[in-house]
């Protein structure tokens, strides 16, 4: 089974900037980390693997310097990564993001699965993995808790809901977005470190795809961000005490204020 983990690497949770000038994350000089969300992806992946056999390939769209995460997911049990970086994919938002990571699978060998976590900390959008699974035309289920049963067919999952969850049976290829609930993320051996430090990682600029020049970047972004601020701070509440039913009407003649 061909097993694909899109990956991201972010900035460390506690050192996240924002250039005032352009509106986008300062990644110079911050410490990255890969999307906690995409380690419980790569763990799956690599059970998904050891039960049914195939290969785990890491793709990840980013700077030069997120080969590093690819080569930590390949310390974690990945046997390939694929680095898909150019210039022409600044700016991106989720829609050219995802378009421009679907058109990198689609380069890959035939793949019978595609994970994502549910969501990166620096977006919290939660859209990237749906939007691969519409540019690549292939069934999606997100909120994965649990994979009950998976072959070359098809998989059953559990689908994490407010209320609890829902049994879902998809037919493959397909997407899952996964969340925490899922699994256990192990940590990477000596062997799958020394492994992942000589491992050769595919490198795709633009040129390299087979994509559409005006649908990435800036140019392919229909959202863009136009303004980041601090909201001021709230003046502190009015508290009221007393007995109760006196409590009760002052807050309802308040309120009555409020309303009108």
């Amino acid at each position: 089974m061909n097993i694909i983990v899109c990956i991201k690497q972010v900035p460390n949770t506690t050192d996240v900037r924002i250039d005032p000038v352009t509106n986008t994350l300062i990644r110079d000089g911050v410490e990255s980390v890969i999307n906690p969300f995409d380690a419980y992806a790569i763990e799956e992946a690599v059970r998904i693997r050891e039960r049914c056999g195939g290969k785990v390939t890491a793709v990840t769209m980013g700077p030069p310097q997120a080969e590093t995460a690819l080569k930590e997911a390949i310390g974690l049990g990945c046997d390939e990564g694929v680095l898909v970086s150019d210039r022409k994919f600044a700016g991106s938002d989720t829609w050219a993001t995802s378009y421009t990571l679907a058109c990198a699978i689609q380069k890959l060998d035939a793949y019978d699965l595609v994970l994502c976590g549910k969501q990166a900390s620096d977006g919290d959008t939660a859209q990237v993995g749906p939007g691969i699974s519409t540019h690549l035309d292939i069934p999606q289920v997100t909120y994965v808790k649990k994979i009950v049963e998976i072959n070359d067919k098809s998989a059953r999952v559990e689908r994490m809901t407010e209320e609890g969850y829902d049994v879902v049976e998809v037919p493959l290829p397909c997407l899952f977005t996964v969340v925490k609930e899922i699994n256990t993320p192990r940590m990477p051996s000596l062997k799958g470190m020394m492994r992942a430090k000589s491992a050769k990682l595919v490198k795709w600029t633009a040129a390299d795809l087979d994509a559409d020049p005006a649908a990435l970047g800036l140019d392919g972004s229909p959202t863009r961000v136009v303004k980041i601020f601090t909201p001021e701070p709230r003046k502190g509440g009015e508290m009221i005490s007393g007995a109760t039913g006196e409590v009760a009407r002052e807050l309802v003649e308040l309120l009555k204020g409020e309303v009108v």
